[in-house]
């Protein structure tokens, strides 16, 4: 580049000097009209996907997460807010909507209820948030998944996806720094959130230990693990551990951890995306579970 294109003109600065002006009149206004609004009717008008939901309920959205939702016994379910052409989709059961409401809407409405950037196809659903279970509940199955302060929850979704793929019994993660099941995360899971018990607890290194107690070889993913994942693989029960992407497993959990392995990638790259490590992971775990029964 010459000097001339490198060089911003003074109009240039002087332009983007009254846009910034015009951007703080504009936010000044907005937030003097909302104050407004408080003063005059007690409350500022509603936005988008500002639907009041009782504590301990939650809002699905969604085709595929609402009918896994309505037909999971689990889940405590309390009005459907549904569209003609959804309900005739959603091809429930009728018991399904035995004990519950439904209320036929249009489109607009549910774009007020869960804002109008969610693909609701049609169908929100309101219900309780689901229970945690205990380790011991879920010790008979051979494989399970432990999310180490994953907290992305298009993240948390799609590893959830995996997991109910790959016939993973639970999904443990921390009450804290873990993703709260919301209509974001039960969206990208597309149904399988209703389909896979869950564990949260308070530590996870305790729960590591625990799940060792119980006869699970507890396996940290690890770019920098000494193992191979499939050589590294030698009792029937399987609990596999993930961390963030970037921080990856904690300290801690890599000491508690019984085993260390790495996923073996033949290219220049050494680390996947965390869902696609635990696709990949939980592939190579299910094969040996399978072959060791």
């Amino acid at each position: 580049m010459n000097d001339r294109q490198n060089t911003k003109s003074p109009s240039d600065a002087h332009n983007k000097h009254h846009a910034e002006k015009r951007r703080l009149r504009r936010e000044a206004s907005h937030a003097a009209s909302g104050h407004k609004a408080e003063k005059a009717g007690g409350s500022r008008p509603k936005q988008d996907g500002e639907f009041n939901v009782r504590e301990g309920r939650v809002l699905l959205y969604g085709l595929h997460t609402v009918r896994h939702a309505l037909a999971n016994p689990a889940r405590r379910k309390h009005k459907l807010f549904v569209t003609k052409n959804a309900l005739a989709r959603l091809e429930c059961e009728p018991a399904w909507l035995e004990k519950m409401t439904v209320e036929e809407t249009e489109p607009r409405q549910l774009d007020k209820m869960v804002g109008s950037d969610a693909v609701h196809q049609g169908a929100v659903l309101e219900a309780d948030l689901l229970h945690s279970k205990s380790l011991k509940e879920l010790s008979q199955s051979p494989l399970v998944l432990v999310l180490d302060q994953v907290t992305d929850p298009h993240n948390v979704g799609a590893i959830m996806r995996s997991a109910v793929a790959m016939g993973a019994g639970a999904l443990v993660t921390t009450n804290r720094h873990s993703p709260a099941e919301s209509g974001v995360l039960a969206k990208s899971a597309s149904g399988a959130l209703d389909m896979i018990e869950h564990v949260a607890v308070r530590n996870l290194a305790e729960a590591i230990e625990e799940l060792a107690a119980l006869g699970y070889q507890t396996v940290g993913l690890d770019s920098e693990g000494g193992e191979i994942l499939e050589k590294s693989l030698t009792v029937p029960k399987v609990a596999l551990v993930l961390g963030a992407e970037g921080k990856g497993l904690r300290q801690k959990t890599r000491e508690t951890c019984t085993t260390l392995a790495r996923i073996d990638l033949p290219g220049e790259i050494r680390s996947l995306n965390v869902s696609n490590a635990a696709v990949l992971s939980l592939y190579i775990a299910r094969r040996h579970v399978d072959g060791a029964r």
